[in-house]
């Protein structure tokens, strides 16, 4: 009974040592807990991380700290000669199947700086095993930089997907279409392919998409249209900005059929099996606000707490439930099979999935069959955008160059509008790394001999016209024209 009784009160003894819902807690081999590496990721500036960066970082310490281990040593004993030793074995060794560029290395040096520098500083370690030396920086003062850090890195390894490519991928891969495009039943087939339209609709990154509650969905309105209008709350995005996206009305119709459908079943499910029942929950009794809504809910020791949305962040949204018809349910708009909230993490595993079922299915009618990521329908959703706009702006106004240069100071050039739809602070992140090909191409050469017809623009065109881009450009995957039609 005394070890049941300490299970019981394990979230009180949590909050009081500064241990939250999310920090991550690292054994080594023999399943011993470091104190001071503990502290760090709970109580330092690591702790404040978004959840992205402390996900990416813990897999950076758990390589270099496996990489100690076989050397016999825990991080304290780390030294600048196993550093380099392990840039070797990371990023050129023959010995290693699984080397990574000079972008990866620079995130996990990145890790490892502040990792020991906190050590330092805190007498945990005696010297930091990562050398750093001095260098001019681009205003001509002197910083400090890691010796260890790549010079060759590539800022991001981009690819793109043609709208006709996505919708093949997400056929077979998503939603279990055999090659001659035969519908096959695919468990919670409707959620993945409307998560993944949803991000090559409007260009959201994953842990946004994946975060919405169902109040931050546009819903379908009777007089239509094509897009629909959100806004993501500044807590949830990477600038921590808040910012607005477009769902197109196709996608929105998607993620209501599957509120309907499967995410219902799946509540049901839960429900009937008691999954809830001793879940610790903040049940929402109702909300205020028009223009700032506020959730308003109790947990289950009956204390009363108010939150606004826009400042709920991803953990506070997966303990959101609501009272539904049969009792207590998800806010979390994305479920997994048992009813629960659907980690953002998970995503990668499910879209791994989806490309290993592309593979598997259409290698045989095809020579390269199409891949995506989570962040690839973001920068296919870019690439759309920017030739849409510029379509519509140069040859569907029928303006004049003069013309165009005026209508482009009152509105905006194509490129500043891509990037508002993503939320990039720097327009030289839009252009250099997202949109790469049109770029080098320059766009206004690419589109002047194609010659649009008269009326909105159809896809029949736009898959001539990026069938022509993923022909010019490196890295832009397309279908074969004989396999366009199933």
């Amino acid at each position: 009974m005394p070890v049941l009784a300490g299970w019981k009160d394990l979230g009180e003894r949590e909050d009081r040592v500064g241990i939250h819902p999310g920090d991550p807690i690292l054994l080594s081999p023999d399943y011993r807990i470091d104190e001071a590496l503990g502290r760090y990721l709970c109580r330092s500036s690591f702790a404040r991380l978004a959840h992205e960066a402390k996900r990416n970082y813990t897999d950076d310490y758990c390589l270099f700290f496996d990489f100690l281990w076989g050397r016999g040593k825990t991080w304290r004993d780390a030294t600048a000669d196993d550093l380099w030793d392990y840039e070797d074995w990371r990023t050129r060794s023959l010995r290693n199947p699984r080397r990574v560029g000079g972008a990866r290395w620079n995130r996990g040096l990145a890790a490892l700086i502040r990792l020991y520098e906190w050590a330092v500083q805190r007498d945990h370690v005696p010297v930091n095993p990562v050398i750093m030396r001095s260098v001019v920086g681009r205003s001509g003062q002197r910083v400090l930089v890691p010796a260890a850090r790549a010079k060759n890195a590539r800022t991001s390894e981009v690819r793109w997907l043609t709208p006709r490519a996505f919708r093949r991928w997400v056929e077979v891969g998503l939603r279990g279409h055999a090659a001659d495009g035969v519908p096959s039943a695919e468990r919670l087939a409707d959620r993945n392919g409307a998560f993944a339209d949803l991000l090559f609709s409007s260009g959201v990154r994953l842990t946004e998409g994946a975060s919405l509650l169902p109040h931050e969905i546009p819903r379908l309105r009777l007089e239509g249209g094509r897009y629909y209008v959100g806004r993501l709350a500044r807590v949830v995005t990477k600038s921590k900005r808040a910012r607005t996206f477009y769902a197109s009305s196709v996608v929105v119709g998607e993620i209501e059929g599957y509120a309907e459908s499967s995410r219902a079943r799946v509540v049901r499910r839960a429900q009937s099996l008691g999954r809830y029942d001793d879940l610790p929950m903040r049940l929402v009794t109702h909300e205020t606000g028009r223009h700032r809504r506020v959730l308003h809910w109790r947990n289950r020791g009956g204390v009363v707490r108010q939150t606004p949305l826009t400042e709920a962040t991803v953990e506070e949204r997966m303990s959101f439930f609501t009272e539904g018809p049969a009792g207590p349910e998800p806010l979390w708009l994305w479920l997994n099979e048992s009813g629960l909230p659907f980690q953002p993490a998970s995503w990668e595993g499910v879209f791994r999935a989806a490309n290993e079922r592309c593979e598997a299915v259409l290698s045989p009618v095809m020579s390269e069959p199409p891949f995506c990521t989570p962040h690839m329908c973001r920068h296919s959703f870019a690439l759309l955008m920017l030739v849409v706009l510029n379509h519509v702006m140069d040859r569907r106004m029928g303006l004049t160059p003069e013309e165009r240069r005026d209508f482009r100071l009152l509105y905006g050039d194509p490129w500043w509008m891509v990037q508002d739809l993503l939320g990039h602070a720097q327009l030289e992140t839009t252009k250099a790394v997202y949109l790469a090909p049109v770029a080098d191409l320059q766009l206004r050469s690419l589109l002047a001999d194609f010659v649009p017809a008269d009326g909105p623009v159809s896809e029949q065109e736009l898959a001539g016209l990026f069938a022509r881009l993923a022909r010019e450009s490196e890295g832009i995957q397309d279908l074969d024209d004989r396999l366009e039609a199933w």
